[in-house]
């Protein structure tokens, strides 16, 4: 299976937008829950949104609920993170990845453990 790479991080002010695309190859077209996660400084890394490709019914944490979208592109084997109105607790490295389980049930378990495919990460920035 292909290996992830994120790009599009960058530095905005608060209240501003970003969109976050992964590169994913193939886990777009296999049966796979998609996620991004993310580490702040001095923070444990926490999920932020995940998407089973077979559901596609996407999820969020409480703290980006409305404001942030997960989305698939199929043709582009791409994973999209749109973030708007973002806050300066938003704050941190973001990696998208693919778990090996074909439903997002267990994905608070990816966050500390090796298994399924990770991206290096991007950073994002937002000043208040």
């Amino acid at each position: 299976q292909a290996a992830l790479m994120e790009s599009g991080g960058g530095s905005v002010q608060e209240g501003g937008s970003l969109r976050l695309p992964c590169a994913a190859g193939s886990h777009t077209t296999s049966r796979r829950c998609l996620a991004w996660l993310r580490q702040a400084d001095g923070k444990k890394r926490e999920w932020v949104s995940a998407l089973s490709t077979g559901a596609m019914t996407p999820t969020y944490a409480d703290s980006v609920v409305g404001r942030f979208t997960i989305s698939i592109d199929t043709a582009e084997n791409t994973l999209h993170l749109q973030m708007n109105n973002l806050e300066p607790e938003d704050t941190a490295i973001y990696s998208c990845a693919a778990d090996v389980f074909p439903s997002c049930d267990r994905i608070e378990t990816m966050i500390n453990s090796t298994r399924g495919w990770w991206g290096q990460g991007t950073q994002v920035t937002v000043s208040s």
